[in-house]
């Protein structure tokens, strides 16, 4: 559709006086659709992908997982949010804990059963400024709110936040990458589309959609110059995410860690900065270090190791990102470039530059590719005097403020917890995870995505946030805290990942116990199994 016939085929009037059920039962049928055709989707996902690197590296289990999983997620959330609703009641946070004179944490994440044996000991915090208050979706006003869909993800996400969280019906208009994806999701989404609740917009009409009058929002996941284009010609607020360079900082701790958790969390942080070829927005991309920590030169040698032999090669895709590549190596010649599987796999290599100073090139630019920056800070080889300056540099250095993680190991967390509440509380990111990558936080349904206290003049990672079934208001950021050895994504093995891909997916759709075991079961199983790259 065009974008003025896509606005003027909605019922946004309709869509608010829905009742419960029907809001159930809509969901319960994309839950169907979804297992109809996510083997589909998968499917046209990888081939958009494999055709622009030139190899088959990536597969349908992997196109399944990136575009199903958030979704379906999203989905469950909402499921669970409006059974509570038919109970008269909103979604209830664990427990409320008032951090400074302004800031509380409300915790939100595990509440479920299953997702409490998923989580293992992970626990998810939105932080609110002032008292914690909820709204009901239902008492917020109808209206229509236009999505502009990534071009690094092919699902219809906001959509369903914009939907079912805020009470408004959508046009979703996606990517030129995604046409294909796109048009399964139509097939998806059919049940919204036949009462007029949504409608799908053709690629090219960016610049129409955003000039249409009476939108109540614009919804954009993007880059930040094109985000502040749609800004200047819309006619409705902009809800954008736009990425940044995402820091990850290693904290020195009370004790040595072991050579066992060295490469544990040398896998895992490269798992993530390879994962989509690096075209992730909240990816890991800037190791932040203590000089004077005495394992900074075996940790560095630990990346070094897990990008290029103990993870598998994934291509780089996006568009636009040789160019990138070219600049940093341009501005880096220092940097080191490693080739995952002897070079099996064309452009699937991973950069790593250590060392850079605080106003490099690597520290005020985001990658949105295979490329990873290590900077020493001149500090103590402990937590109090690392985590204040680490912070000062992430929060005046580095380019945006989408995604920070923290790597501390447990004995470090328990006796240095005061020294890492400052942080949380100083680091000005909208999705700040401890022990865990920042996509965790995109992943998961009750927890919101987006940069963390920027304004409209002079903003990277964008104006407000995804998410929040609760209906939290005043949102400042999210904090999502794991144990230290916590199991997370790993590209170690193919086989694994193919079967976790798929059991992940099959679950997110359908979160029954049946679906559970046998995603662990398999998880225990291919954990045993050997390299096999």
């Amino acid at each position: 559709m065009k974008a003025q016939e896509a606005y003027n085929y909605l019922d946004p009037q309709a869509w608010a006086k829905t009742d419960i059920p029907t809001r159930l039962a809509l969901l319960e049928q994309m839950r169907e659709n979804m297992k109809i055709y996510a083997q589909e989707l998968g499917e046209a996902n990888s081939k958009m992908k494999n055709g622009l690197v030139g190899s088959e590296a990536y597969s349908g289990a992997d196109g399944m997982m990136q575009s199903i999983g958030p979704v379906a997620s999203s989905i469950t959330a909402s499921i669970h949010l409006y059974e509570a609703l038919a109970k008269g009641e909103m979604l209830k946070p664990l427990s409320i804990h008032q951090v400074d004179e302004n800031r509380y944490d409300v915790e939100v994440y595990p509440v479920f059963p299953k997702d409490k044996l998923a989580a293992g000991k992970q626990k998810g915090y939105i932080r609110v400024k002032g008292a914690p208050r909820q709204i009901s979706p239902l008492d917020k006003p109808a209206g229509i709110v236009a999505v502009s869909g990534a071009g690094n993800y092919t699902s219809s996400l906001e959509s369903i936040k914009a939907l079912f969280y805020d009470n408004k019906v959508v046009m979703h208009k996606p990517h030129k990458l995604n046409v294909e994806t796109d048009a399964i999701w139509e097939k998806i989404f059919a049940p919204l589309f036949e009462i007029k609740a949504m409608a799908f917009v053709d690629a090219d009409q960016s610049r129409d959609m955003a000039a249409l009058e009476g939108l109540s929002a614009i919804y954009f996941t993007g880059s930040t110059d094109v985000a502040k284009n749609i800004m200047q010609n819309a006619k409705a607020p902009v809800v954008s995410e736009c990425g940044g360079n995402n820091p990850c900082l290693i904290v020195p701790g009370v004790r040595p860690w072991t050579e066992k958790e060295m490469k544990h969390q040398a896998e895992q942080i490269v798992s993530m900065a390879k994962a989509n070829g690096g075209a992730a927005c909240g990816r890991p991309q800037t190791f932040v270090t203590s000089q004077n920590w005495p394992q900074r030169v075996q940790f560095l040698d630990a990346v070094r190791k897990a990008a290029s032999e103990d993870t598998f090669a994934v291509g780089t895709y996006y568009p636009g990102t040789d160019k990138t590549r070219e600049a940093f190596l341009t501005a880096h010649p220092e940097a080191e470039i490693l080739t995952p599987e002897n070079g099996k796999y064309p452009k699937s290599d991973f950069i790593i530059i250590p060392d850079i100073k605080e106003d490099d090139f690597a520290v005020k630019n985001e990658a949105f590719c295979q490329i990873m920056s290590e900077i020493a800070l001149d500090t103590e080889n402990n937590a109090e005097d690392f985590l204040p300056k680490a912070t000062e540099f992430c929060n005046t250095k580095l380019l945006g403020t989408l995604g920070c993680m923290i790597v501390m190991d447990n004995e470090t967390l328990q006796e240095k917890k005061a020294a890492l509440d400052k942080a949380l509380l100083a680091l000005n990111y909208g999705g700040i995870v401890v022990n865990g990558t920042p996509p965790l936080v995109f992943l998961n349904a009750y927890l919101t995505w987006g940069g963390c206290n920027e304004t409209e003049d002079n903003f990277v990672s964008g104006i407000g946030n995804f998410g929040n079934p609760l209906g939290l208001e005043n949102v400042e950021k999210s904090i999502l805290i794991d144990d230290f050895n916590a199991s997370g994504f790993s590209l170690t093995s193919k086989k694994l990942s193919e079967h976790l891909y798929k059991n992940m997916t099959e679950y997110s759709i359908e979160d029954s116990w049946s679906k559970f075991m046998k995603m662990a079961g398999a998880m225990v199983v291919d954990g045993m199994r050997g390299k096999d790259f």
